[in-house]
């Protein structure tokens, strides 16, 4: 900096002095502009990185948006993403943002804004706890003081310890006794692989990884492999062969407790299934029926079975529901109405029909808006399930006096618009298949407003079936007939056990050892999901 006037140098020593430093302090001066023209440039290169990040994860949302909202010629797929799909490309999303910001915030050498402490998140208690204390230095000069606590300040972290498989060695001494004849020597525990390397814990942990986490064999292989355990997925798959024959009588069971229900829900997926000698795959059938009775305050467990067939014919779900008499709560499909013609062995089966299915054909078309019609539906029907929403776990009576007093009105208005309007369209638009699709089910839709065990939407059984949809997305396919009929089988019980709250792993572990200790099979009902104790 140039001195005042009054503090010029008088001599040329101190004026030579001067110059130096002024010199040296120009010479500071330009180092900081290049040091500073340096970072500039390096913001410059990170900013211009994070812009193209945010262009790209934009055009990830107008893709999506398009995929969701778009006409169907600019859909991606002729049908829509699943809730896992959406949800996968929203967390790509976050996490993509999340790097930006972290890289802004390193780059400009400041830390991320402070957000709005939130409440503390709590675990289960059986988590183990390790407490950790952080002391603070002793300041100068207080070593010999007595320390008071006055308070702490307490974080939480979430941490792990990876899986570790262990070796079981069980040990079974042989004695003599002196003067006797023979070997003493204790019996070797029961397994229910006989001689074999896995012990319940590790079979139900491949089951519960494949047919309930949609994990298949050769992705389990290579992560095992990490952990220098080397195990070939084909005798992975031979034990699970095993653990279906063993719990067969278990999804049987659950299947004719479901039958005793007075409602039911049925739905059916495919489930590619490897054609023995050819090496393609053929179109087989996963059929899903479920109970729950919590909606109209029944309080029994809520379940599932599942059955496997290479066939969608009524023939199927007739055979799998013999015996059934109440009320079959199903989708549009026509094999349903053979159970409420037929008049043998399921006599008594009454259809209710499912307004989700017939709300998602004006759906579409209201999104795409090419139908002031179908927007107009599908606003109207969301005041029915705002009335299920405030109706749910009340006893029957209640809700059909609820639906009777509101939710009648709003079906005879949709039924009138619908029947109003079709003579104007043509018959083969869209809008018109809507229209007939819920008019001709009329009977079977409206019936749940004079009987209160009856949804409005068959939601349940489409639940149950989605993680379903997912292994087998994953699986790509079943490997036989054998290997469906064992997923339908595994799938059963580890889905019922997660709609009961019951961790599948701790449930398949503890059935196995009493099915390997040949538990009787008059007490088969104690080993059901609902039932589980640790």
């Amino acid at each position: 900096m140039t001195p005042p006037v009054a503090e010029l140098p008088t001599t040329l020593a101190d004026a030579h002095a001067l110059i130096l430093a002024l010199a040296a302090e120009r010479q500071a001066i330009e180092a900081e502009i290049a040091t500073l023209t340096a970072a500039n440039a390096d913001l410059g290169a990170i900013n211009q990185a994070a812009d193209a990040r945010i262009v790209e994860l934009t055009a990830i949302v107008k893709m999506l948006e398009r995929t969701l909202y778009g006409t169907r010629s600019e859909r991606l797929r002729s049908d829509k993403p699943s809730d896992e799909q959406i949800a996968f490309v929203f967390d790509e999303i976050a996490t993509g943002v999340a790097a930006i910001e972290a890289e802004l915030a390193k780059a400009g050498g400041k830390d991320k804004p402070q957000r709005a402490p939130r409440p503390s998140k709590e675990f289960g208690a059986h988590l183990e706890r390790v407490e950790i204390v952080v002391e603070p230095e002793v300041p100068p000069g207080c070593e010999r003081l007595e320390k008071v606590l006055i308070g702490e300040d307490v974080s939480k972290r979430l941490d792990v310890t990876p899986a570790k498989f262990r070796l079981i060695v069980t040990r079974r001494p042989k004695y003599i006794y002196r003067n006797r004849d023979g070997v003493v020597q204790a019996p070797a525990p029961p397994h229910l692989i006989e001689s074999g390397l896995p012990t319940e814990a590790l079979l139900a942990q491949i089951a519960v990884a494949k047919y309930a986490d949609g994990l298949p064999l050769y992705r389990q292989e290579a992560i095992y492999a990490r952990d220098g355990v080397d195990l070939d997925r084909s005798l992975m798959a031979q034990w699970m062969g095993k653990v279906g024959f063993e719990l067969q009588p278990l999804a049987d069971y659950v299947l004719e407790k479901i039958k005793q229900g007075e409602r039911v829900f049925a739905d059916e997926t495919t489930l590619p299934t490897l054609a023995p000698g050819s090496g393609k795959t053929q179109k087989a059938w996963l059929w899903a029926y479920a109970r729950d009775d919590r909606p109209f305050g029944g309080n029994g467990p809520p379940m599932v079975a599942y059955r496997f067939e290479d066939s969608r014919a009524g023939e199927c779900v007739e055979r799998h529901l013999t015996g059934f008499a109440g009320i079959l709560q199903v989708d549009g499909y026509a094999a349903y109405n053979r159970l409420a013609r037929s008049a043998g062995a399921n006599e008594g089966v009454t259809l209710a029909a499912c307004f989700a299915h017939v709300r998602r054909r004006f759906y579409e078309l209201h999104v795409n808006e090419s139908s002031q019609l179908a927007t107009q539906t599908v606003t109207t029907m969301a005041g029915l399930w705002a009335i299920e929403a405030d109706i749910r776990g009340q006893d029957p009576a209640t809700r059909v006096q609820a639906r009777q007093e509101k939710s009648a009105t709003i079906v005879k208005a949709l039924f009138d618009l619908w029947e109003k309007e079709l003579p104007r369209l043509s018959g083969k638009s869209k809008l018109a298949e809507a229209i007939r699709y819920a008019t001709s089910r009329r009977t079977a839709l409206e019936r749940f407003l004079s009987d209160g065990r009856i949804e409005l939407d068959s939601n349940t059984v489409e639940r149950a079936i989605r993680p379903q949809t997912i292994t087998r997305k994953n699986a790509l396919f079943a490997g036989s007939h054998g290997g469906g009929r064992t997923w339908a089988t595994i799938a059963t019980l580890l889905q019922t056990a997660k709609m009961n709250d019951v961790d599948p792993h701790a449930w398949l572990t503890q059935t196995l050892d009493r099915i390997a200790k040949r538990w009787p099979i008059t007490q088969i009902d104690a080993l059901m999901p609902w039932h589980f104790k640790p």
